[in-house]
């Protein structure tokens, strides 16, 4: 065994990782329908004006307003209907004094009418129509460029593209964006224990967890999951699967970070580059480690799937979301009684995992070993170095995963 000499506390672990992520500078260009969730990496700017024609707003008649101007139920104005108007019809006819055209929802506006009336206000005697009610100029009228002018700044280069972006950049008639590259993540778990799911067990083995919750992590946060086949324990093997991995942004392995004699990930990271700490003062997931391989990040997760999906969510994710040049992520957080009382390791920074049932945070961690531990849970608690116990009833912060 080969013992930890010391370990750091969690925000020194933060700040170092923090001082060693970029944003990436790599673009490419998507098409339009895949582009949720991106960054725009060039400002979009509009070659037109959206609308580009004037159109109705409503079902009704594209009149004069003046010719309505004394229009009442009792008393109302008689005009003659002379065209029928679709949309993507264009108007055949002007409106002048006395005359109308029927319109339809988006149909283009002919030209010399300045309202619209709607249907509900007429009534129609073949093509002579009532008009109950006066219009005023513009009512009821979508001007052209009324949404977008031509020449105008749509969105600025660095704007994470949610679905009412991607429809204005559509609105331009464009179908593909230009958007920063996702960083890539090579996942790689590590272990003679380690079998892939579908795989047969034998005696002493254990299906990888780590790189299905890993991958989808990456997935979630603005990464692309790239899954390498499990590494065995031996220097070849971890080597030859690390200078694999190294296509990539961010290597992440989960094993082989701890202190015991086959652990020996951090050795291979060592030869070929830099660890900048290994062991963190925290609960799950003490034995993380952190390096850097030719530029590229390094992250060592534990092999216990709960610290290791812990972990990701508190180290790797941040890392994503600023190589992907995406906003913090926004975590929802609830303030809540604890059901019933949580010790908590001396010297060491935890993150709980509990439930809610009944208004009340259930604890739900098992042990670092146990899956359930955090798929059975909504969130977690985060109980600081200083505090060995949270008593029931204690009100606590619950951040939903």
């Amino acid at each position: 065994m080969r013992p930890f000499e010391s370990t750091i506390p969690l925000t020194e672990a933060q700040d170092i990782i923090a001082a060693a992520t970029a944003p990436l500078d790599r673009t490419e260009t998507v098409a339009l329908r895949d582009a949720r969730g991106r960054v725009l990496a060039q400002d979009v700017t509009a070659p037109g004006d959206v609308p580009p024609f004037a159109r109705a707003a409503m079902d009704g008649y594209a009149v004069l307003s003046a010719d309505t101007a004394r229009a009442t139920r009792d008393t109302p104005v008689r005009l003659r209907r002379v065209e029928t108007i679709y949309t993507g019809q264009m108007p055949v006819r002007m409106v002048s004094a006395g005359v109308c055209s029927e319109v339809a929802t988006g149909a283009p506006m002919p030209e010399g009418a300045d309202a619209v009336v709607m249907v509900e206000e007429t009534a129609a005697d073949g093509d002579s129509i009532s008009v109950f009610a006066a219009a005023a100029a513009g009512q009821n009228i979508g001007r052209q460029g009324q949404d977008i002018r031509q020449g105008q700044l749509v969105l600025s280069a660095g704007t994470p593209l949610t679905v009412s972006r991607i429809g204005a950049i559509a609105a331009l008639g464009h179908t593909t964006v230009t958007v920063y590259a996702k960083p890539r993540v090579a996942i790689l778990s590590t272990g003679n224990e380690v079998v892939a799911p579908g795989e047969p067990l034998a005696p002493g083995q254990i299906y990888d967890i780590n790189s299905s919750t890993l991958a989808a992590v990456v997935a979630e946060h603005g990464g692309e999951p790239v899954v390498h086949r499990t590494a065995v324990d031996t220097l070849e093997d971890l080597s030859r699967a690390v200078d694999e991995c190294l296509a990539e942004d961010v290597l992440v392995f989960s094993g082989g970070s701890s202190v015991g004699t086959r652990d020996l990930m951090l050795d291979v990271v060592r030869a070929k580059g830099a660890v900048l700490f290994h062991g963190i003062a925290v609960k799950p997931g003490k034995p993380t480690a952190f390096g850097r391989i030719g530029g590229k990040l390094a992250f060592g997760m534990p092999g216990y799937p709960t610290s290791c999906l812990t972990n990701a969510y508190v180290l790797l994710v941040p890392v994503l979301r600023r190589m992907a040049r995406l906003p913090d992520q926004s975590i929802r957080v609830e303030r809540l009684p604890l059901a019933s009382r949580v010790n908590s390791t001396p010297n060491r920074h935890q993150f709980y995992t509990v439930r809610v049932e009944n208004g009340r945070a259930v604890p739900a961690f098992k042990a670092s070993g146990d899956i359930t531990s955090m798929s059975q849970a909504d969130g977690y608690i985060e109980i600081d170095a200083n505090t060995t116990a949270v008593e029931a009833g204690t009100m606590v912060d619950v951040k939903f995963f």
